[in-house]
């Protein structure tokens, strides 16, 4: 039976409601389950994560870590092709944008492999890059539902240089190994010792007891595309059968 014509639309097609504060639930469950619905469909199992800065460009002063992105993405993905799966492992993943972000999509690009940009709205608009498979490449309002897709099918980490962003991004993941909220271990690389040792020092946050000196595990140094694909594969081969996704389940009161 045909429903009657109406000049109201369907709650579902009304966008000024779709667009109001009370469908705010609608639009988080939306960023969820669109990118859920997605890698089902392109079979990706799960992800090597890159964060980095947006400011890094290829000719620019600190143009040797766009390019150590670029290479350490295609080697990765190059292996990942390798395997004899039927699934799409080990995906590169980033933040969708420019600088670190571009140089990752790109080299998995270039070796031919799929590679995933969760792109976020910005006061100063971040567009895609171009290097992103046209069928993983999503837009986030909301940054928490952002870092729950960088978290929900991971298997590793690599950080390189960056700001704010990059910071609370990988502070994050941190915190979350730290306290137990993944049902994995995700191995965490810092790409640029150098870097990193001046920007935070972690020897200092164990010495004052903000962390523990087994804190200080959580993370690894590495300075060379080469290295960090060999720790990257030694982590994996040493890690249990993954599950999906990573976070941990919720425990009873009793547990």
């Amino acid at each position: 039976m045909t429903a009657p014509k109406t000049d109201h639309p369907l709650a579902y097609k009304n966008l000024h409601f779709l667009d109001s504060e009370a469908a705010r639930p609608l639009r988080i469950l939306a960023e969820y389950l669109s990118p859920l619905e997605a890698f089902r469909r392109e079979r990706i199992k799960d992800t090597i994560v890159f964060f980095g800065s947006a400011r890094i460009t290829q000719d620019g002063p600190l143009g040797r870590y766009y390019e150590e992105a670029r290479e350490l993405a295609r080697i990765v993905t190059h292996w990942a092709k390798s395997l004899d799966e039927t699934a799409c492992r080990y995906a590169v993943c980033s933040g969708g944008g420019p600088g670190i972000m571009e140089a990752a999509n790109r080299g998995a690009s270039e070796a031919g492999g799929c590679t995933i940009g969760l792109n976020i709205g910005l006061p100063y608009e971040q567009k895609p890059n171009a290097w992103i498979s046209p069928n993983l490449c999503f837009e986030f309002h909301y940054f928490f539902m952002r870092k729950l897709w960088f978290a929900y099918l991971a298997r590793a980490l690599v950080v390189f240089p960056g700001g704010f962003g990059t910071l609370d991004e990988l502070t994050e993941i941190l915190t979350l190994s730290q306290t137990g909220k993944f049902a994995r271990p995700i191995p965490i690389f810092l790409y640029g010792s150098a870097y990193w040792k001046e920007v935070i020092n972690f020897d200092a946050l164990a010495r004052h007891g903000m962390i523990s000196e087994r804190d200080l595990g959580l993370f690894r140094f590495v300075d060379d595309p080469a290295s960090a694909l060999a720790m990257l594969q030694a982590s994996l081969a040493a890690a249990p059968e993954p599950q999906t996704p990573a976070m941990a389940p919720t425990r009873s009161p009793e547990q």
